[in-house]
This record gives C-alpha cells, sequence and structure tokens, in this order.
C-alpha cells in the first residue's frame, strides 16, 4: 500500500506534511522545506519554472524536414569542433532504423555530459543539411535505463531543484497528488464568472500547470492561478482597509482659516502646487473620525517633510500628540533639526528620543510624554517599546515606511487609533503602489520646490578616476563638501576587491585629500560618535564625509555638491537614485560620480538609466523591471506573502481586474460570511493567517 492510499485518504489535505507522500520521507521532508514546501498545499504551489511539450517518439527513418519530432537513440560518436568560429560539439546517434546528426553550437558544457553508448531523448526541429537530415540545439535527456521509454515521462514541467532534490523527483512526488485534485481544490466562484472572467475552473489550472496537455492548457491554467493569486492579496488588502474604515475610530481634526494661517506662518517660503495638493488630500482626512490611512510619496528633496509637519501641527492645534517614526537614529535626529528650525520661539514642545536615551532622564521624559506635555515626540523604532506611553496620540508618521512593516505600525497604533501618515522617498510606481501599499490612500508630490540646482550624474571608469578627483578637489577649494560612499564597512576576506569605508577613508584622507578634512561615518560606531560626526559636517568642519548607506535618506547638507559612489555596479537603482538625493539640496550646480567598472549587462543599464534621467518614478520603473517587485519591497514586510506565479508588472491588466473584483467583494459581503464565498475564505485566512489581521474577521 502506499503512503498516500485509501488508509490514508482521510488526512490527506492540504495541510498535510509533504514526509507522508510517497518517495518522501523524514530525510527528503528536510530538503523540500529548504525549497519552502512543507504541506501537500506548498507542494501543489510549487509551480514549474518551464515546461517541455515532447511529441511521441517516432523512428529515425520516418523524420521529414522541417517536422518537430521525439526520437530515442544510442550515441555512436561524439566530436568538440571548437576550431569553427562558432564552435560546435556534434553527435551521432543511430536506433534500429537509421542514423542521425545532431549540433550544439557552443557546446562546451556537453563534453562531460554526453558519450558514446549512453541513451539519449532528443525532442527538436528536424532540418536537411547536406542531403542529411539533423537537429540543432535540440532539448535532450540522458536515459536511465530503468525508466521507461515513453514520451511522458519527459513532458510537463520542470522545477526549480536544489542539492539533493532533482527537477524529475519532485515531479515524482507530484504526479500522484494531482489524482486527488477533487479532494484537494475548492473552486472560488460560480460558473458564470469563470465564463464571463474567461477562466478556467481552478482544478484543472491546478492539473494543467504540472502536467499540461498542450501549450494553449498551459496559459490558461497560468491565467487562472495568477488570476486567484492577485485576486486574494487584493482582497486582503481590501478587507484589511474596510477594517479600519469601519472598526476603527479616530478624533477629527478641524482645520480653520486661522489654523491653516498659523501653521503657513511657519515656513519661510511658498509651497508647490503638489505640496498644497497633498495638504488638502491630509486636511480632508484627518477631519473625519475615519482614522487616515495616507502614504505621501514623493522624490528626494521634494518637500515631503514640511506637508508631515503641518499634519502634525494640524494635530497639535487640536490639543492631539504627535509621533513621528523614522528608521534611522541620524534620519529621526535630522527630522528634529528640521522641525526645530521651522519651530523656533514656537510653543509647540517637542523631544527627539532615541535608544541611547537611558536612565532617569529616560523616566522624565516618558513621564511628560504620558502626562500630556510633549506635543510632537521624534524617534526611531524605540518609539515602539511598551514603556512609551501618549495621553492622547491622534497622528502618527512614519517615514521611509517600507523599512517597517505591517506589525510595526500596528504597535504604534496601540492605545488608540490615530491618522496615520506613512511617507517614502522611494518613489512607487503604480503597479506597485496597488500591491505593497494597496490599503493606503496616495498622495503624490511630483515636483521639487523651486530654486534648487541641476543634478549632473556621470559614470566614471578607472582611467578617468584621477581626472573626476582633480575636479572634486577644486570644487572642495570652492568651499564645497562631497559624499563618498562605499558598500562596506570593513574589507571581507574572501571579496577583497570590493571597496570598503574604513580602508578607503584612510586613504582618502592620507593620499587623495590629506590637505582637506575628512570624516568617517555607518553603521556601526557608537550614536554619540554619528551625531558629532553629522554636526560636524554640517557645520562645515569636514569637508568629506566617508560613508556607507547610512546617509541614504534625510540627511540635509545643502552644501554638499559633490556625491561620489565606489562600486556603484553594487547598488539597486533605487538605492542609487537615495544616494544622488542627498545633493542638489540648494541652489549650486551639485555632481553625482558613479565609481564602477562592470561586465554585467543589468548593472550597465542601471548606471546608464542614472546618467540619463534625475525623474525618480522613471527611475523606479526602470527598477521594477530590472529587479522586480520582490527585492524592491519585501512583500511579507506588509504581512503580504510573496507572489508565486503572479508578476505585477507583466499581468497589470489581470491585477487590475482582481483589485476591481476583490474591492466589489468586500462591499458587498464585508465579513465573507456568504456560502458563495466560503471557499475563498478559507484560502485567504490559509494564504494570511494573522499577518494583516485576518483572522479576527468573524
Amino acid at each position: 500500500m502506499t503512503e498516500v492510499g485509501e488508509k490514508s485518504r482521510a488526512r490527506f489535505d492540504l495541510s498535510m506534511p509533504v514526509q507522508f507522500l510517497k518517495g518522501v520521507g523524514p530525510a527528503r521532508a528536510k530538503i523540500f522545506a529548504e525549497l519552502g514546501v512543507e504541506t501537500v498545499g506548498d507542494l501543489l504551489e510549487y509551480f514549474p519554472r518551464d515546461w517541455n511539450f515532447v511529441p511521441e517518439p517516432t523512428k529515425i527513418n520516418r523524420m521529414q524536414p522541417n517536422e518537430t519530432v521525439t526520437i530515442f537513440g544510442m550515441i555512436e560518436s561524439i566530436d568538440y569542433q571548437n576550431y569553427r568560429r562558432q564552435p560546435l560539439f556534434e553527435a551521432m546517434i543511430s536506433d534500429e532504423t537509421g542514423v542521425c546528426r545532431i549540433v550544439w553550437f557552443h557546446g562546451a558544457y556537453l563534453r562531460g555530459q554526453l558519450e558514446p553508448g549512453q541513451i539519449i531523448m532528443v525532442s527538436g526541429k528536424v532540418t536537411l543539411y547536406k542531403h542529411q537530415l539533423q537537429f540543432t540545439n535540440p532539448k535532450f535527456f540522458v536515459v536511465d535505463e530503468e525508466h521507461q521509454l515513453s514520451a511522458d515521462y519527459f513532458s510537463g514541467g520542470i522545477y526549480p531543484a536544489c542539492k539533493g532534490l532533482t527537477s524529475r523527483q519532485i515531479k515524482r512526488v507530484i504526479a500522484p497528488v494531482l489524482e486527488h485534485l477533487d479532494d484537494l481544490v475548492s473552486e472560488f466562484y460560480d460558473r458564470e464568472f469563470l465564463k464571463k472572467a474567461e477562466l478556467i475552473s481552478r482544478k484543472d489550472a491546478f492539473a494543467w500547470i504540472h502536467l499540461p496537455p498542450d501549450e494553449e492548457k498551459l496559459l490558461q491554467a497560468k491565467r487562472r492561478l495568477k488570476y486567484d493569486e492577485l485576486f486574494l492579496m487584493q482582497l486582503g488588502l481590501a478587507l484589511r482597509r474596510y477594517k479600519v474604515q469601519h472598526f476603527s475610530r479616530a478624533v477629527p481634526c478641524d482645520c480653520s482659516d486661522k489654523i491653516d494661517s498659523r501653521i503657513r506662518k511657519r515656513f519661510p517660503f511658498l509651497l508647490t502646487r503638489d505640496q498644497d495638493e497633498s495638504i488638502s488630500e491630509i486636511v480632508a482626512d484627518m477631519s473625519k473620525s475615519e482614522p487616515m490611512n495616507r502614504l505621501l510619496q514623493g522624490d528626494v528633496g521634494s518637500g515631503k517633510t514640511v506637508v508631515a509637519l503641518y499634519a502634525a501641527l494640524l494635530a497639535v492645534a487640536n490639543k492631539m500628540q504627535v509621533a513621528i517614526m523614522a528608521p534611522t537614529e541620524i534620519l529621526a535626529g535630522q527630522h528634529f533639526l528640521s522641525i526645530e528650525r521651522y519651530l523656533k520661539n514656537s510653543s509647540v514642545k517637542r523631544v527627539l528620543i532615541t535608544g541611547g536615551l537611558t536612565g532617569r532622564k529616560r523616566s522624565e521624559l516618558l513621564n511628560t510624554i504620558s502626562s500630556g506635555e510633549i506635543d510632537i515626540v521624534v524617534g526611531t523604532v524605540a518609539l515602539l517599546q511598551a514603556d512609551i506611553e501618549f495621553q492622547n496620540l491622534g497622528l502618527v508618521v512614519i517615514d521611509e515606511q517600507h523599512k517597517f512593516g505591517v506589525a510595526q505600525r500596528a504597535q504604534l497604533r496601540k492605545q488608540t487609533t490615530p491618522h496615520c501618515l506613512v511617507m517614502t522617498a522611494t518613489p512607487i510606481p503604480r503597479t506597485l503602489a496597488m500591491t505593497a501599499f494597496g490599503d493606503l490612500d496616495v498622495s503624490v508630490i511630483r515636483h521639487s520646490p523651486p530654486g534648487r540646482g541641476a543634478v549632473i550624474t556621470r559614470w566614471v571608469s578607472r582611467h578617468d578616476r584621477q581626472k573626476a578627483y582633480e575636479f572634486i578637489r577644486e570644487r572642495l577649494k570652492a568651499k564645497k563638501q562631497a559624499y563618498f560612499i562605499y558598500p562596506r564597512i570593513t574589507a571581507v576576506e574572501q571579496d577583497s576587491d570590493v571597496k570598503a569605508a574604513t580602508d578607503e577613508w584612510e586613504q582618502l584622507s592620507k593620499k587623495v585629500f590629506p590637505e582637506f578634512n575628512v570624516g568617517l561615518l555607518h553603521g556601526r560606531m557608537p550614536s554619540v560618535k554619528k551625531q558629532q560626526v553629522m554636526a560636524e559636517f554640517r557645520s562645515r568642519k569636514i569637508d568629506v564625509l566617508v560613508s556607507t548607506i547610512v546617509v541614504e535618506v534625510g540627511v540635509d547638507v545643502p552644501n554638499a555638491t559633490i556625491m561620489v559612489i565606489e562600486e556603484a555596479d553594487r547598488f539597486g537603482l533605487a538605492q542609487l537614485h537615495q544616494l544622488r538625493g542627498r545633493i542638489g539640496r540648494s541652489d549650486a550646480k551639485s555632481y553625482c560620480f558613479l565609481f564602477a567598472e562592470t561586465d554585467n549587462e543589468t548593472a550597465q543599464n542601471r548606471l546608464e538609466i542614472m546618467t540619463r534621467s534625475n525623474d525618480g518614478f522613471e527611475i523606479a520603473e526602470h527598477d521594477l523591471r530590472l529587479r522586480g517587485p520582490g527585492e524592491m519591497f519585501s512583500t511579507r514586510q506588509h504581512g503580504l506573502p510573496d507572489m508565486k506565479i503572479a508578476n505585477i508588472v507583466d499581468d497589470f491588466d489581470l491585477l487590475m481586474m482582481a483589485r476591481k473584483n476583490a474591492f466589489e467583494m468586500v462591499s458587498h459581503d464585508p465579513m465573507l460570511t456568504l456560502a458563495e464565498h466560503k471557499n475563498i475564505r478559507r484560502s485567504l485566512l490559509a494564504k494570511f493567517g494573522d499577518a494583516i489581521g485576518l483572522a479576527d474577521v468573524a
């Protein structure tokens, strides 16, 4: 009796551990776990990375030119011809009816794989070359004598494998499971919807994704499974949004003409049209008892901090407290300095809390916060600590929200439900905004305030490095300042070619720019030391700041007009753009130099895009295409499971359809309690669990 037989049918469900499937066992189950496959449900969603469509085998003497065929034969001889302009690997194979030639161009990799005497299956298009039939670059498999020579064995999915588990072994485990799809897979939608949306059944989709009868059915299976994945994700976001809107209450904040005038007087400049539009949207949100849940996105230097401070002062004017949270102490300190500048001689009480604040001072400060004496509290993730209590928290502002995540955001709302404004200087393409931030309303600041100097970006090769140093020297003599950014703090022995900040600081300070003051900043320094270095850089005591990406966001030193990024090919586009955003913050012309030597085509594309464009949204679209959404923003940080088959760029039309249908479903059945939504609700809870707070939806 097999492990999955009549006896085990009752417990054979999606939650069943793969260990109990035929051909697995405890040892192989551990290898499956490394691939993220622990249950039968995981196994069904372990989709192939490619597919083979192998015709029924024929004999060599029945092959015709320009047909796609499959043959089995024995290798009679092999020959690698590397003297040709296009080197080729040639094999002659035979069956009982004849001999056939096979050619693989640039086939040096086959020298250790194919040898005379082996039986191989070959599948591909047959052509006529010098009156002889041949295959050119066909697919092939070396056939094990213990296996039947059937084309079915070679058809179907090719799975992402790992050490100890081949694609074929994975296929052998999955194949018997497909016989139980009637018990395992429940349909989500009625026939009418499936027909209207042109979707096949969910059961057929799982059968055909693993073992497609033909390419058309494979496309249908992909479309259905992609739609389901996008639909469940959008449904989770729609439910999360509904819960905030209908089960949470915030204190409305009134914005009279008098309050608006008093706030605007704090800014020694006119706000841009984009800033005014964002403020109008925020004011409208905060005037309601439904908590604001808004994302403010804008390019580097676009003036988001001013908009956030307006929102903070609106809350304070309504006798509410404000928490402003940043991902690093440097950025938190930067925000606090900006607030201090705008609120000079104001009666608004504000404090900065960081992890370094301890003992009696901390206790006294926490008492003033819990008693309501402090209006604005600025800090890092330290604001999430259990001993920090607010008397009447009315607004939470979270900067660079993608560095925190949903769980931490919810933690800040522990006593009450304040309005929430999250900000990012990483421009988010529309497709990503509908996934990673799909439960938020979005405000966009597209244009920078007037009076900003141009930023010129150049990709500098090794032989132009000295010219760049001389140019930088002239700018430093003109009393301007420069950043030098490195990917690492210290050198790593196994990758010693990668430049590191501590080593290069010594080189720059002693040999390249000995006549200038060169400072060093990195994440392992004590907080006090980091603050001291930044203060000296702001006050121009330091001319050149050598740093890691700790200065990626928020650091504002208008006199710094030079940005050098070493090993620029090792950084993503969004990160390069963020770093470049540290300059160009005054009316002076600024220069960004990308030092890089690379043959990697993707890295070269990134560097070229940077030299062509300063538009963060255009760059973000390129980044999304080059790296994919998973690398740009970890969906797990937002309580969303990673997508296994859908792609929000390539499947944008499906995403839009799924989003529309998901939000309509929640508007008609907010708790998913209708009988026809039972299977959807079960799948949704299995996929998301508590990650986005669905478990408590009754």
